[in-house]
């Protein structure tokens, strides 16, 4: 059985591992060990309330019950752009109008903003390629909505998800080199790894203060802006189905779009309950996502439910995934 359930430390291989697998443009997943360390570190702080609910970041892992195998991650920020500011570009039009020959001009423009300080980012969503099938997927991303409405006062009441950017078959970025390499004069690879491992300082001093013409930008970075990186569909589509909507922000280095939602309007939050547990045969009922009703103790794994006389009956090894006892709380996703 799949387990979602929160990542520490001792995760520190696999996620290295995972993060080689992502490839580029995952930005929240370097393949660096320091900084991939201070995120465990900071998860498991997180997690044990260690640390002010603001400055916490959740990373949860999916497990394979049976081998012990990580098979995926994914993550929530409760609050960007707290302590550094987050930029985004805005796509804005801009009218211009002239009297003297009554003419109209619409141009878009890329506006520089930090829109989403203080909201919820759900993030880091990332499977093995083998793992892309089968409700895996599903059960990962809908997991932090679910730890989310555990105690939903320690985040916004927004929530967003930045998706990759558009890269092409050479492995070039085309909204890098169109537009945001012409501000940084650093390579790709590098200005992403400063994002995690730096305090973003060099983004502060060096980003665009005036608006950009999309005009004056190459084809190929006009045809980027918010278009998502091809393993990126899949993330969009769920968001998509939870109530999330493109915001009309995207991300200063690849061209990503940045999707958001109403917290309390998210489909996942909104239809799930909190039942007692009973223990029993759930026969032919349907698999539902299950989780503890704790965020120390969070876990969520997919399986058969049946909901009778105000309880969910579940069985011993769904029990045993959620390290709970009959008695306790779970929360079901209807």
């Amino acid at each position: 059985m799949l387990v979602v359930r929160p990542a520490g430390p001792a995760d520190l291989d696999s996620l290295m591992e995972l993060a080689v697998l992502s490839g580029r443009g995952f930005t929240s997943l370097p393949e660096d060990e320091a900084t991939l360390l201070n995120r465990l570190t900071l998860s498991e702080a997180s997690f044990t309330g260690a640390i002010a609910p603001r400055e916490a970041w959740y990373t949860l892992m999916l497990e394979d019950g049976e081998t012990g195998r990580i098979e995926g991650l994914c993550g929530v920020r409760a609050a960007v752009g707290v302590a550094r500011p987050h930029f985004s570009f805005r796509v804005m039009t801009l009218a211009q109008f002239s009297s003297a020959i009554g003419t109209r001009f619409d141009h878009q423009a890329l506006v520089l903003v930090n829109e989403c300080a203080g909201w919820t980012e759900v993030g880091s969503l990332y499977l093995r390629p083998e793992r892309r099938s089968g409700g895996a997927g599903s059960l990962l991303a809908r997991s932090r909505y679910m730890l989310i409405g555990v105690e939903r006062t320690r985040f916004s009441e927004t929530v967003m998800a930045e998706l990759r950017g558009y890269f092409a078959p050479d492995g070039t970025c085309p909204f890098w080199e169109g537009v945001a390499v012409k501000f940084f004069q650093l390579p790709f690879d590098e200005a992403d790894h400063m994002v995690m491992s730096t305090d973003g300082q060099f983004i502060l001093d060096l980003a665009p203060r005036h608006p950009i013409y999309v005009e004056l930008i190459p084809e190929a970075a006009q045809e980027a802006i918010g278009r998502v990186h091809v393993e990126g569909r899949a993330a969009r589509a769920m968001l998509e189905h939870e109530g999330f909507r493109s915001s009309g922000l995207i991300d200063i280095f690849d061209g990503g779009p940045t999707y958001s939602a109403p917290r309390d309007t998210i489909t996942t939050i909104q239809r799930t309950i909190a039942l007692p547990l009973v223990q029993g045969d759930p026969a032919d009922a349907p698999e539902l996502l299950v989780s503890t009703a704790s965020v120390s103790d969070f876990r969520a794994v997919r399986a058969r439910v049946r909901i009778e006389d105000g309880a969910a009956v579940l069985d011993a090894a769904a029990i045993d995934a959620l390290r709970l006892k009959p008695g306790e709380t779970v929360r079901v996703r209807q």
